[in-house]
């Protein structure tokens, strides 16, 4: 047995599909600049060196093109992890994935297969331009067809992008980008989770946050500051946004009595708002407070010296808590 060891999300995530890529001859890595260059935030450096270009492949800047091929590999079966460069460059490939991936399944009758993962660096924080700092999840969370994941911790970017390959149905894998230098321990020999599990990842009594990806350490960060002002809160890590494990919530909330939901994107219509209509359903003689949500606002990414005011930090899932606890 061996023992864990400390790497960063990238390096998690780059160590993930090398393990898979080293077990199934049908894995096959693509997108721009994977290759050669590893990636523009070298997750997957060293992999086209060790494995050849048939099959970590660099492709042209064509994501409709990366995602229409994958789906082709897919259906000659091998199990592509299609890379979209930054979360923004997803649209021109939105319609191979809403129209072809997420109903090709449904449209043969459960004959057809498509073991495709798209792996997508979303979220703010790094001070880019447009487009390389959006929040889409919920886009394709809507999208029946579609299972939308995101981890928050290496060990889970482990072993949640090896789940995500082995899958037989679509996986969109957001990786928060800003996130990607945090260490932790990963345990290459463990048993992993359930993909789609929600994980309480700090116990409390008087609220539940709820987050994905990488608004978990803000939520983390936030129960530590609460805790020295004598308040209690329980941070759930949902780890998937399609499906959501409303169970493991609504055990969490049914204990605290109050939520709050915290994301990067638009809290317009976003995944919180859904989560907020479910729990309020199935909790409503539970709760003491309306479900309240924090996340970016109904705007465009602001340029980066804006982006500080536009994301949820400390202050802002303080002030939620404080909202929630004063009913």
């Amino acid at each position: 047995m061996t023992s864990p060891k400390s790497m960063t999300i990238a390096k998690a995530i780059n160590e993930s599909l090398r393990t898979s890529l080293e077990t199934d001859p049908k894995v096959l890595v693509m997108g721009e600049d994977v290759g050669k260059l590893g990636g523009v935030f070298r997750v997957t450096d060293g992999l086209q060196k060790d494995f050849g270009e048939e099959r970590v492949i660099d492709t042209p800047l064509a994501e409709s093109g990366i995602i229409g091929t994958a789906i082709g590999l897919a259906l000659r079966g091998y199990r592509p992890v299609a890379e979209i460069q930054f979360d923004g460059f997803v649209f021109p490939a939105y319609d191979q994935i809403v129209t072809q991936l997420a109903k090709m399944h449904a449209r043969a009758l459960g004959k057809v297969k498509l073991p495709v993962v798209i792996r997508i660096p979303y979220g703010g924080g790094i001070g880019a331009v447009e487009h390389h700092s959006e929040s889409p999840e919920a886009l394709f969370a809507h999208v029946p067809g579609l299972k939308v994941v995101s981890p928050a911790t290496p060990s889970d970017a482990y072993w949640m992008m090896r789940q995500a390959i082995e899958c037989d149905d679509p996986v969109i894998f957001f990786e928060p980008k800003r996130r990607y230098w945090d260490k932790g321990e990963v345990d290459t020999t463990a048993v992993p989770a359930p993909l789609h599990r929600a994980r309480v990842v700090r116990e409390g009594t008087d609220l539940t946050l709820a987050a994905y990806g990488p608004m978990v350490k803000t939520c983390l960060e936030a129960a530590a500051v609460a805790e020295e002002e004598g308040r209690s809160l329980e941070v759930v890590d949902l780890r998937s946004m399609s499906p959501i494990d409303f169970d493991s919530l609504q055990a969490s909330v049914e204990r605290t009595r109050r939520l709050v939901v915290v994301h990067e994107a638009p809290v317009f219509l976003g995944t919180g708002a859904e989560i907020a209509a479910r729990i309020t359903e199935r909790c409503f003689y539970h709760l003491e407070a309306p479900v309240l949500r924090v996340g970016g606002f109904h705007a465009p990414y602001p340029p980066a010296r804006l982006e500080e005011d536009y994301l949820p930090n400390l202050d802002r899932v303080l002030d939620s808590v404080d909202r929630a606890l004063a009913f």
